[in-house]
């Protein structure tokens, strides 16, 4: 995989995290408790873009699910050495960047190998049902768990590092997970090609686990985490990919009562 030139722009976002620390089996990870009662049993991992758990923007969507009732898991799968953020300030410095040195440092292989030092963690502490939400780099991640059916509901927000048609006929073979897809008008990473084999794949009911495909127009790869919300639309798409999401958690089961809706 590499990362395209829309995987490493964005734009800060506002507010303060609320969310603690904690580490998880020797990883460190973000974590966003619901303030009220929640199903104990049931988490949520949140797999970040590039730029990891420690930009603030990834702190504050965490927080946002845990508002909604849902525990929330942002291991740092990147060892603190995510894209730097500083990498929003111009072009200069994103044109400076070794994405290439980066992705050797950070393959699916490595970021794996800790993600699933976390989950067994979690499931030594009673975690019982994950779900996940990936985006961008950590779309990849919410397929392959997916695949291997370790999450019963998947999460990919403009998504990266899938080869189509392969990967989502695999998904349609294999997967019991429900797969909900926040997708956008430009993206080199899940293009609108991507986005219609997608529908042809599982859409029209042949996904009998369930499929939705969200589509916002003029946003751009990584509108859901690191979209400028000064423009209109990107804002629009960044709630709406978020509010898409939690509709579909509560849908398959993560609302408190833990009932499908």
């Amino acid at each position: 995989m590499s990362l395209c030139e829309d995987c490493i722009k964005g734009v800060r976002h506002e507010g303060t995290s609320e969310g603690k620390w904690e580490t998880i089996n020797g990883v460190e990870s973000y974590i966003g408790t619901p303030s009220d009662e929640y199903n104990k049993s049931k988490v949520l991992l949140f797999l970040s873009d590039a730029f990891g758990p420690r930009l603030s923007n990834a702190q504050l969507l965490v927080d946002d699910f845990a508002r909604n009732g849902i525990k929330t898991v942002a291991p740092d799968l990147f060892e603190k050495d995510g894209v730097p953020a500083d990498l929003f300030e111009s072009d200069e410095k994103r044109k400076a960047f070794d994405i290439a040195s980066w992705m050797a440092r950070h393959s699916f292989t490595v970021t794996r190998l800790l993600l699933d030092k976390v989950i067994a963690a979690l499931k030594d502490q009673g975690v019982t049902e994950f779900a996940a939400v990936g985006y961008c780099y950590g779309g990849r991640l919410v397929f392959d768990l997916a695949i291997e059916n370790i999450i019963t509901i998947s999460i990919g927000s403009h998504p990266s590092g899938l080869k189509a048609p392969d990967d989502l006929e695999k998904y349609f073979s294999i997967s019991r997970a429900p797969l909900l897809l926040n997708t956008c008008t430009v993206d080199e990473q899940f293009p609108p090609s991507a986005q219609s084999q997608a529908d042809t794949i599982f859409g029209g009911g042949k996904f009998a686990p369930g499929y939705k495909r969200e589509y916002f127009d003029g946003c751009t790869h990584g509108f859901a985490v690191r979209g400028d919300m000064s423009n209109p639309k990107i804002k629009a798409g960044k709630e709406g990919a978020f509010g898409a999401t939690v509709e579909w958690l509560y849908k398959y089961g993560f609302s408190l009562s833990g009932q499908k809706v």
